[in-house]
This record gives C-alpha cells, structure tokens and sequence, in this order.
C-alpha cells in the first residue's frame, strides 16, 4: 500500500480559480510553480489557519482593507475617467485627426489599472496607477496636451500635474480625491476592443520604447498573478508583507529599497515554493527564504520567454552592467525587467537584517510563544537610536508647489549620493529613511523637507573622514539636473549637514525622539525574549518595538501612506568604547572664513572610536536556482555611478542661479 502524504496538490484553471483537491502520493511527482519544484506541498493546520485569522484580524485594525462604500467610490471614479477616455478619443478623432465616421464608432480607448489596485492589495487612501491605452493614430504628445486640458476642466480633478520627461512619462492628479498616476501607451491598432489582453507579446511590435514601458507594469501584474497557485492566500500575505516594510522604511524605489511590484514578486515566489501554506505560514517562510538568499542569486517567476522584438532584455551574460546589480528580481512579462535597479549595497544590507529580524519574531509567533503577536511584527523601529551620525539633507524653495517639484527631483537623486558613500571604504552603511520631515522652525520666505541619513563607520580609531566633495557633487549633480529638465526655479537649494545623535533636537520633536527611545529600550527587551539566534557577544540585532509615530511630529508623507508610518530597524551598539565623534580642523581652516565665501576650505570630518562589532550570518542557498551561467558573486561591491560633474564642466553650463555649496559643514567637538 501506497504512504500519503498528509498534504494536498491544487488543480488550476488557466484563469487561476481553483477546482478540487486530491491527495498528493509519495511517488507523484509535484507540480511545479516557477522555476524549481516546490520546497513543501505540505497542507495548513488548524494552528496555521488560526494565525491567519489573528493576521487578518490585525491587517484589518492597521486600516489594510477598504470599506465596501471606500471601495464603490474608486469603481465610480474609474468609470468616469474611463468615460473620459473614450470621450476624448472619439473628440480627437473626428474633429482632429478627421477620421470616418464609421471608424470613429469604433475607436474605442479604455483605461487598464496596474499595481496594488489590479493585484487586489491596496490600503485605504491608496493610489491607483492607471494606463490610458488609445489607438495607433492618437501621439502621445496629445495626452500631454489636448488630454491634459480636458482633465483641467473636471471639477473633480486637483493638484494636477504632467511629468512628459520622465524615464516613463505620467500625468499625477488627485480625482475626486483619489491620487492617480496615470500612464500612457499608444497600440498598431485601428480600435482599442474591450476584451483586450494585454499579455499577448505581439501588442508590442512596432511600439516606441516609452509605450513599451508604459504596457510593462500591466502586464507585469497581470503576469505575478498568473503564476501564483491562489490568489487569495497570495494577496493576504503581500498585505502583510507591505505593511511590515513600510513600518521597516524599506518601502521606496526610488531611494533605493524595494517598490511596491518587487515585494509582490517576492511574495510570489514564497507561494510558487509553499503553493498550499495559508497567509500566516507564507509570511513566516518569506522571512526564511529571503534572509538565507544568496544575493545576488536572481529571483525569477518563470523561465524567461524567448520573445525577440528588438527591446533590451536582463541578461547578465550579454549585458556586463547587469552583473553589477546587487539585488535583481526579474519581471516575469517580456521585456524581463530588474525591478531593483536601484538597490545599494547599503539598503540591500538594511534589508537583509530587517529579513533576519522579523524571522525570528515570525517563529515566535508561529510557535504560540505567549506575548508575541502579529502586532510586535508590524511595529516601527527607532531609526533615530540606532546611528550616532547622521548626514541631514535639507530641500528648500519658496513656494509649496516649487518643493513638491524640487523634492521628487531631489529623491530620485538620493541613491546616488548613498552609492557613492558605500564606495567609501571607511564607511560600513549609509542608511537613509524614506520618513520626510518638515523644520521645526518654518522660515518666512521658504517652505523646506528633510531626509536623515544614518551613518555606520567601520571599526577603525582615530577614523577621518572627509565627505565634502561627495555632498558638493551630489549637490551640483541635483542642480545640473534641474536645469537640464528646465525644472529648477529661483530659490531651490539644498543643504547638506553632518549632526551627531544628541544634536537632532534642533531637527526634530521632542515626542519624536522620546518615542524612538522607548522603542530603542523595548526592542532590546523583546529580542531578549526572541528564539532567534542573532545574538553576538558585543552587538545583538533587535527587533521593532513601540506605537506608531504620532503626537505634535510634523511628518510629511504621500497621503496614501498616511496609516503606514515608515521607520527602520534598530540594532543595539557596543557601548564600551568611546561614543564621541569629533572634528580637528587643520590649522588652515581653524581660521574664520571671512564674510563666509571661502567655500573651498570647508570640509566634513568624522573621526571615529566606536568599537562595533560586526554581524556574522551564514548564507545558505535554499534552492539551486540558475539562470544562464548567473555569475553567484557580485563582480563588484557598487553599482555604476554617473561620472561626476568636475568644477570646469560646471561653470560652461547654463544656470539660472550659482550653484551654492553646503552651507554650515564644519563641525567642531571635543573628545570627551
């Protein structure tokens, strides 16, 4: 007689909808989701479906879920601008484009969603990324002009917005207020048909590249959801898994960590390897998978397509440059993608240890250890007790409307300054939040917003180090930038300064940091408690502890973020060598600078004594995946960095206004 096996193996439709379960025998062979066989067909027990009860129950306190009238709202906005659409295609094409009159009947248009909305994930107050697809003889210079007119007549519409030059152009609005960006693909069609599949790749022959990036995000999330075994189970788990990142301030693409597709095709690939674990086992094995990942291993869904359309592919054998990506998650629709470009060796770092963090408390909590819950997983950590230097970056302009402008430019240029910091070899992390604040002080004829980044040295005496030409560069490269994309006006600056621990009372509130200490005190409590091995003789991880952040902080966040404060993680210091950073001047720049204009000899000078002992984690590869002789290590530690604007270069170029240096970088303590 045949042994079962206690599990079960789902059968799918093609459109992914479940129909039976049978038992899985021992000599079966199992079916296979993505790349590899699965790790464990093994079923949920009734201690795993009540975890994934108390799970749910949790995400619903945090606000996760939308109210059925929340939900009824963003259909009806939908369907408006969808009618808006057509409106405008069918306008366009009889008065402008002077077409037949049984053509324009059936033109067709329509508006297709992506994201967090078309995964079926979004929180209340969400976005929703939208893609306007029209016919072959509608420009995109139309959307951009005669479009963009139309939605400035629409009552409903606010703070509306045309970003043309962006590397995947978009027209931002609030409508009705709900913020939509919304993107736009002209198709080689006559008409646009309701029942349009947009995963069929040959939508995308004779396409201009912009349109193709424009399909991709529809089709890749029509793609993840294709490929996971249940799709319920699956949205469950990415709910968690969203909400604990933003809560770690690892939920950012554009400075560095992962957005909002990479964490779904995360969350795929634990399903693909546990297709019949329930949302609380997947959230517990996603935290395994990924913290013994050797990156830069990729993670793939599928076996890449052997589609040729002449588009630019990852392939690290043909591409050298692609070999230098540090933590590639590959898009499963043609044409296959990183979606984590701009991953750093430092938020890569920050990542992993937040992995290895919310491991341990997953097995706590998954094992019924008493006073651990799904709570404890999801709460923020004290960033700001964590580091004992920070670099504060400060984005000012005179009006409110220039600093939404200045502040998008000046985000997407962070990841290079963090870049070129990880080159430095005396720095061992640069850690940046991607939590903006607001002065505690406004100043009268500016509005500003402030990033901090949190600075590890290595274990290194009597440490120096000079970060002056780093922040002039990415200062002068942020300017060069605006006015290249003709988008700097009179009074953007950005600031630059070097502040230690006790002094970011002059940044921030009081009820701030006295919150992030109380987390700094109860974390290392509760990973005392924790069966987590990540215990080390002079420095111990631990794990997030605390209440949102709240009080009298000014915080400015998107408003679709607004329930899901982002912090990071927090590890506890060695406290027994000397805590103090100070500065020595060289005897040429201890003299006053007179009337403040000698720019030239400011420098910013770390001297560090900290004896912080480093983490030791054996990486053990879970599953031998391959992808075409992937080289396993990284050729080299950092990315490529954009060449670095010389002084020369700067001076032939055109600007509006002199490029300022960073103002207040030196800094002068005695040790103590």
């Amino acid at each position: 007689m045949k042994k079962m096996w206690n599990t079960y193996s789902l059968h799918h439709t093609s459109s992914g909808n479940i129909l039976q379960s049978k038992p899985v025998v021992q000599n079966e062979q199992p079916k296979t989701f993505g790349m590899t066989s699965a790790i464990s067909l093994a079923g949920p027990k009734p201690f795993d479906i009540q975890k994934t009860t108390e799970l749910e129950e949790t995400l619903k306190a945090h606000g996760c879920f939308e109210s059925d009238d929340e939900m009824k709202h963003r259909l009806e906005v939908l369907s408006k601008l969808n009618d808006l659409v057509k409106d405008w295609i069918r306008d366009l094409s009889e008065n402008v484009k002077k077409l037949p009159a049984s053509v324009v009947e059936n033109v067709g248009g329509k508006i297709h969603t992506f994201g967090s909305y078309r995964l079926g994930v979004h929180n209340k107050g969400a976005d929703i990324d939208a893609l306007c697809i029209a016919p072959r003889h509608m420009d995109r210079s139309d959307y951009f002009t005669s479009f963009f007119e139309l939605l400035k007549e629409q009552s409903e519409v606010t703070e509306l917005r045309a970003v043309e030059e962006a590397f995947v152009p978009v027209i931002k609005m609030k409508f009705s207020c709900i913020e939509i960006d919304m993107l736009f693909a002209r198709l080689a069609l006559k008409e646009i048909p309701e029942d349009l599949d947009l995963r069929d790749d040959n939508l995308l022959k004779n396409l201009d590249p912009k349109c193709v990036r424009s399909l991709n995000g529809c089709r890749v999330t029509d793609e993840i959801l294709r490929l996971v075994p249940n799709k319920e189970t699956f949205r469950l788990a990415l709910r968690a898994i969203k909400l604990w990142a933003k809560r770690q301030g690892i939920y950012s693409n554009v400075l560095g960590y992962l957005g909002g597709v990479s964490w779904a095709m995360l969350v795929a690939r634990t399903c693909q390897l546990y297709p019949n674990a329930v949302a609380a086992t997947l959230v517990h094995k996603f935290f395994l998978v990924f913290s013994k990942w050797e990156w830069p291993q990729p993670i793939l869904l599928k076996q890449p397509d052997n589609t040729d359309l002449g588009f630019p592919v990852w392939d690290p054998r043909v591409n050298p440059s692609d070999r230098s990506h540090v933590m590639p998650i590959i898009t499963p629709a043609y044409p296959q993608q990183n979606s984590t470009f701009n991953v750093t060796i430092s938020t890569r770092t920050v990542m992993q240890e937040a992995f290895r963090n919310a491991l341990a408390l997953t097995e706590d909590i998954m094992i019924g250890r008493p006073g651990i819950t799904w709570e404890n997983l999801f709460e923020p950590s004290s960033f700001f007790f964590k580091y004992r230097h920070f670099v504060v970056l400060l984005a000012s302009a005179l009006t409110q409307d220039n600093l939404l402008e200045w502040v998008g430019l000046v985000e997407s240029k962070i990841r290079i300054l963090i870049q070129t910091l990880d080159k430095n070899s005396l720095i061992k992390l640069a850690h940046i939040s991607p939590e903006q604040f607001e002065p505690l002080e406004s100043e009268k004829d500016s509005v500003t917003t402030i990033w901090f980044i949190g600075l590890e040295f290595e274990k290194t005496e009597n440490l120096s180090i000079d970060l002056t030409f780093d922040i002039q560069n990415f200062i002068e490269l942020v300017h060069m930038s605006a006015v290249q994309q003709q988008k700097f006006k009179e009074g953007m600056k950005i600031d630059a300064k070097h502040v230690r621990r006790k002094e970011l009372v002059k940044y921030l509130p009081m009820s701030v940091l006295q919150r992030h200490k109380k987390l700094a005190v109860s974390s290392s409590t509760s990973l005392n408690s924790s069966t987590g091995d990540i215990h080390h003789s002079q420095s111990a991880t631990t794990l997030p502890s605390g209440t949102p952040p709240g009080g009298d902080a000014k915080i400015r966040k998107r408003s679709s973020d607004a329930s899901l404060p982002t912090l990071t993680t927090k590890r506890e210091r060695n406290d027994s060598a000397s805590n103090d950073v100070f500065v020595t001047p060289n005897s040429s720049e201890s003299q006053p600078m007179a009337n403040g204009t000698d720019h030239q000899s400011e420098r910013l000078l770390f001297l560090e004594s900290d004896a912080d002992s480093d983490e030791s984690l054996c990486m053990s590869r879970l599953s031998c995946l391959s992808f075409c002789d992937v080289p396993t290590r990284p050729p080299p530690l950092h990315l490529l960095l954009k060449k670095r604007l010389s002084s020369s270069e700067l001076k032939d170029a055109s600007t509006p206004a002199p490029i300022e240096p960073p103002s207040n970088v030196v800094f002068k303590w005695n040790s103590k």
